[in-house]
């Protein structure tokens, strides 16, 4: 599921490939957009996370929170590097979890990648000022065993 205020940001004019991405995996029924209907549970804790969290919590972006109140309302697993941000209600609300490292290292161990396939993405991420917190795919690898 793509949060639809998930897809809302991707749909920016500077980020127009990860958008026509995500549309190929619609079009080919490998995800779907994901919409908090108002006046629902739902709507009342991503208002809550976007605009008024509990103390001790920060006001994350509205891609984030959806993409939290989904997978804690409907289960499935949260990925986003933004850890700062949502390490807190990661834990808080027991989610699911997974970064890009983890995401890439899955696809490795399944064939679907090579580590150089790995660090190729790794790369062009971090040249779009991506923080992925390793400077390759296979330095994460190394500590990520």
């Amino acid at each position: 599921m793509i949060p639809e205020e998930v897809y809302t940001e991707l749909s920016i004019p500077s980020i127009p490939h990860l958008k026509n991405r995500i549309d190929v995996m619609i079009a080919n029924g490998d995800a779907q957009i994901a919409t908090i209907q108002s006046n629902s549970e739902e709507y009342r804790l991503y208002r809550k996370l976007i605009s008024n969290p509990d103390p001790g919590h920060v006001i994350i972006g509205k891609g984030e929170a959806a993409a939290i109140t989904l997978v804690k309302e409907r289960g499935g697993i949260l990925a986003s590097n933004n850890l700062k941000d949502i390490r807190t209600y990661v834990d808080e609300f027991n989610l699911d979890h997974m970064t890009t490292g983890e995401i890439l290292k899955e696809a490795l161990y399944k064939g679907l990648i090579t580590e150089e396939e790995g660090n190729n993405l790794w790369r062009n991420m971090l040249n779009k000022k991506r923080k992925l917190g390793y400077a390759s795919f296979t330095d994460f690898l190394k500590e990520n065993k």
